[in-house]
């Protein structure tokens, strides 16, 4: 179970300390939420903070685009040193376009909110190298994990061995040791947490406990 830590929970104000203490303890990948006030209420990061964290580790850095029209934008996080760059089917009208035009720098990912059924990426997800399942609402950390996701994720690795794709499935939200064993049997591939990491205290036993 590939386990990606998401910054959006840590303490902003020794982030480069942050990132270099999850990697110490085993993390896979860092995750990092970027939110623009309009597809999700919040406001958090944008390229430039990205690029200066990209000096604290050498992870692959899976970038979350929770933004309105990602197509205008992505670009500038590609430069800022996303490997995986994530965007969502309800933020652009041009997705199979836009996952292209990503692919020719990094990896590209779609993410569905808990309300987008699956049938919404059904045409493109042959196409993706990672799926990103939200069991949460997007925007804010710290939110309950939706029990029907479960089943979103074993219907998602369905669709995806059906097509032969050997995309990364993802989940983010809410995830924690008591709920990652059945998101692996689902078919999961990596997890995204953020507060359960970073409010742990022990961020080494907090990531073994995920991917145990």
């Amino acid at each position: 179970m590939i386990v990606a830590p998401s910054v959006l929970s840590a303490d902003f104000s020794k982030l480069g300390e942050e990132i270099e203490n999850v990697e110490r303890a085993g993390a896979d990948w860092i995750h990092i939420d970027v939110m623009d006030g309009s597809f999700v209420p919040n406001i958090t990061i944008g390229p430039c903070v990205i690029r200066h964290m990209k000096k604290a580790s050498n992870l692959p850095f899976d970038v979350h685009l929770m933004i309105e029209h990602p197509e205008r934008h992505f670009m500038e996080f590609v430069d800022a040193g996303a490997d995986y760059l994530t965007v969502h089917v309800e933020a652009t009208r041009s997705l199979y376009r836009l996952i292209k035009e990503i692919q020719k720098h990094c990896r590209a990912g779609v993410s569905l909110n808990p309300a987008t059924p699956l049938c919404a990426v059904e045409q493109i997800i042959h196409e993706v190298d990672l799926l990103l399942i939200m069991s949460v609402e997007p925007g804010f950390g710290g939110q309950r994990f939706i029990p029907e996701s479960v089943e979103k994720v074993r219907r998602a690795r369905e669709m995806l061995d059906e097509r032969n794709s050997d995309a990364i499935l993802s989940v983010d939200g809410g995830v924690n040791e008591e709920n990652v064993a059945l998101l692996k049997d689902a078919g999961a591939d990596a997890v995204v947490a953020g507060s359960y990491i970073f409010t742990s205290g022990d961020y080494r036993e907090a990531i073994q406990k995920l991917k145990r």
